[in-house]
């Protein structure tokens, strides 16, 4: 190669297209004005169009709403809490170590890897520390000494066939309950929903050491293990199997970039799979996986090339290059 090696670099310069400088057409603008007009505009549409659609403004379901609405629900999942057969008490990290629960992906245990982090009792915290709070309560004070002097058995008993009656009682009224052995549960439960309906239990459920009372995990919880929640959800078309994770309550739109997410909880296996949460998460992550590796797959990396959806973004440009195209000679 001849020439000496400033000369070299030159020419390699002059001959890439991308150090040439541009040629072209320009355009002066102001760039703080245009943003500002398009704040402008796009907030003047943002006021207009709240104003004329409104939002979605439903009355937050609390517990002393659910134990209003459905006292015959909320006791009975009272007594799930208290003989530890609700869905929480059997849930698993990160609210307990119960034996054999959490999601699994293949022969990965991938919920209990995470330990328990946010430790939840469900007899204690959701029934028996609550009532422990009532003060001046001499008659409920005798009932809860019963509860805990009993072996584990006992409560069980008591629990469980409280829990039946309450289910073949009239519309499930607990005042309703046919008489039998059921210890102190009766009252506890009589108690635990007047709690409830006072709206005293969604403060105690909340209550905590810290300054700020804002961890809703246990009314949270509660409220999941009941019935009452999950009907009102359906009502608003938010169930696992009416894509809720994408609607807005009632029949607004709401977060439409999750369609592909929520889209695997629809089909099997995935719709009737117990390791439904894991089985989603790993194939979104091998789904991802593939979006980010696109550049280095041969043959996919290839398709926007070969799609010409560039070219048709940027027609304008390539007419000007390319010029008119002539017609097929015949």
């Amino acid at each position: 190669m001849t020439g000496t090696p400033t000369r070299r670099r030159w020419a390699s310069r002059r001959a890439d297209p991308a150090a040439q400088e541009w040629a072209g057409d320009t355009r002066e603008f102001d760039l703080v004005k245009e943003l500002l007009v398009a704040l402008v505009v796009v907030g003047v549409l943002c006021v207009a169009l709240a104003g004329l659609f409104s939002s979605p403004d439903d009355r937050p379901i609390t517990v002393a709403r659910w134990a209003k609405a459905a006292p015959g629900d909320f006791v009975a999942t009272a007594v799930t809490e208290l003989d530890g057969t609700s869905r929480t008490a059997s849930y698993g990290p990160p609210y307990n170590s119960f034996p054999g629960a959490g999601q699994e992906l293949g022969p990965l245990p991938l919920q209990r890897w995470g330990g328990v982090r946010a430790r939840v009792d469900t007899a204690q915290d959701f029934v028996l520390r609550p009532l422990r709070e009532v003060p001046a309560d001499p008659v409920l004070t005798g009932a809860l000494s019963e509860w805990s002097s009993a072996p584990a058995a006992v409560q069980m008993e008591w629990a469980t066939a409280y829990g039946d009656a309450v289910a073949k009682a009239p519309g499930g009224d607990p005042g309703a309950v046919a008489p039998g052995d059921y210890g102190p549960v009766p009252l506890l439960m009589t108690r635990l929903l007047g709690l409830g309906q006072t709206g005293a239990l969604d403060g105690l459920l909340v209550s905590q050491d810290r300054f700020y009372a804002t961890d809703y995990t246990k009314p949270l919880l509660f409220l999941a293990d009941g019935t009452y929640l999950e009907d009102t959800a359906r009502a608003q078309n938010l169930g696992g199997d009416q894509w809720g994770m994408m609607n807005e309550t009632g029949s607004w739109p709401g977060q439409a970039w999750l369609w592909l997410y929520t889209f695997w909880y629809q089909v099997k296996p995935f719709s009737t799979s117990d390791n439904a949460d894991a089985l989603v998460w790993g194939l979104m992550a091998v789904l991802s996986l593939v979006f980010v590796c696109l550049p280095f797959i041969p043959g996919l990396r290839s398709l926007p090339r070969h799609l010409g959806v560039h070219r048709l973004i940027w027609r304008q440009h390539y007419r000007q290059v390319e010029g008119p195209k002539r017609p097929a000679e015949s």
